[in-house]
């Protein structure tokens, strides 16, 4: 085989490969005779078709096989032998094919970076710590009495108060035509609550059962159904009756509702809840942190094709938001060339740092087990509830689709690898704190 390195820029590589026809021949007649042994056709027993037969019937078809065989044998060996690791699928480009001589082509690819790993022991990181106290136990629990209230007939007449609850019905009207789909009877609506077209529920309040008003109120411009999408619209409202919501008293015959032998016990689940929610926050800031650290400390070059693919997905989910008008508000305020200047430099950062994860869990062996794997797709399953099954049988008949659970487990685990050896300071915080974005805590 002969190898003729034609480009050589930056990550670039380019090389012209030339294997001899007798190397083709050679793969040909082997996969050949070994068809033969094995291949049925009429008239002739298994193992006995002549060769000339066998040739007939499927030599181009294995000469395809040999030429692509030999196209992929071939790259990986001038990748090995100078030792470089392809950051990208090589571009193939044939430049000769005749039967009985050389196979010539042309080979193209980018490499990925040599990567000086930093040195661990040198970042320093800050963990917030927080726990929950009895005040925000005491308003978990107020939520779970609210989800228990029962509400009771309101028997005087007087104006309904936010959050308390009025029997109505209603028929809504555009242009003063009532429109499909905006009529009911009997129905429950929460003064002031949420669910309904805004300003919907919140001019309720003071009406006393048995009163008729009309309401003006304009459909969100996201609204689901197009025709109703922006549109100013009148509700015609008649109220039948009023409720108001009793919340049950926070002791043991509430927990028991809830499945607990006493209120203690309620309480010590709820207090473990709230600690797992507070260290996933902190996990997240820490990260963060983290990647930041690396980031400063990531100066190698990237593929170009790695980083213009991370943009080009980036900025089709950006178009995708600014035509379902849900495109951040200080974007909206930058021209075209600024939004693309910085989702590139996000894109080039993503690149570098899932370069210099992977470059760390690959030398120091970091593996997603077979255990991790099984786990991560029953918590995916489990996020389908009644489907569970499907969800798993999915994952087995498309190992594709299993993958991509992997790269977050491998991601974690090269995290948590690197905050042991990381100096990393816990500071116990209020939850307040810990909630508080960085730019906020920053300011502060």
């Amino acid at each position: 085989m002969q190898v003729t390195e034609t480009l050589s820029e930056g990550l670039k590589r380019g090389f012209t490969i030339v294997v001899p026809a007798a190397d083709i021949e050679g793969k040909r007649a082997n996969r050949l005779t070994e068809l033969s042994k094995t291949v049925k056709l009429p008239g002739f027993r298994p193992g006995k078709v002549p060769m000339g037969v066998v040739k007939t019937r499927f030599g181009s078809a294995v000469m395809a096989e040999v030429l692509e065989e030999s196209v992929n044998d071939a790259t990986r060996q001038v990748l090995t032998d100078r030792g470089l690791r392809a950051a990208t699928q090589p571009k193939v480009e044939v430049v000769s094919l005749e039967e009985a001589k050389d196979l010539e082509f042309k080979v193209e690819l980018e490499l990925l970076p040599d990567i000086a790993l930093p040195d661990f022991g040198t970042i320093e990181l800050t963990r917030l710590k927080a726990t929950p106290g009895d005040d925000k136990v005491d308003e978990a629990l107020t939520q779970m009495a609210t989800r228990a209230r029962e509400m009771v007939d309101v028997e005087e007449a007087r104006p309904a108060a936010k959050g308390e609850v009025l029997v109505c019905d209603f028929v809504g009207k555009l242009a003063g035509e009532p429109f499909p789909g905006g009529a009911a009877n009997d129905m429950d609506i929460e003064v002031g609550g949420d669910g309904f077209i805004p300003g919907f529920t919140e001019q309720l309040e003071g009406m006393t059962a048995g009163e008729s008003k009309t309401i003006t109120v304009t459909f969100p411009a996201e609204y689901g159904a197009a025709e109703l999408a922006g549109k100013e619209a009148t509700f015609d409202i008649t109220t039948k009756k009023l409720k108001q919501p009793v919340l049950p008293a926070v002791d043991d015959e509430m927990a028991k509702k809830f499945g607990f032998e006493t209120l203690d016990e309620m309480k010590e689940l709820i207090r473990g809840q709230i600690q797992r929610e507070y260290d996933q926050v902190s996990r997240m800031r820490v990260k963060r942190q983290l990647l930041d650290a690396l980031a400063a400390q990531a100066s190698f070059p990237i593929p170009e094709t790695m980083a213009t693919g991370e943009f080009d997905a980036i900025w089709q989910r950006l178009q995708q938001d600014r035509e379902r008008g849900q495109l951040d508000e200080e974007d909206k305020a930058k021209d075209e060339d600024t939004l693309k200047a910085e989702y590139k430099a996000i894109a080039d950062r993503r690149v570098r740092l899932g370069l210099l994860l992977a470059e760390i869990g690959r030398s120091k062996s970091i593996e997603v087990t077979p255990d991790e794997m099984m786990r991560a797709m029953r918590a995916e399953a489990g996020r389908y509830p009644g489907q569970e099954q499907q969800i798993m049988d999915l994952f087995r008949k498309n190992p594709n689709v299993a993958e991509t659970l992997r790269g977050p487990i491998f991601e974690e685990k090269v995290v948590d690898f690197i905050l042991e050896l990381a100096k990393v300071t816990n500071q116990d915080v209020t939850a307040e704190e810990l909630m508080r974005e960085p730019e906020a805590a920053a300011a502060a």
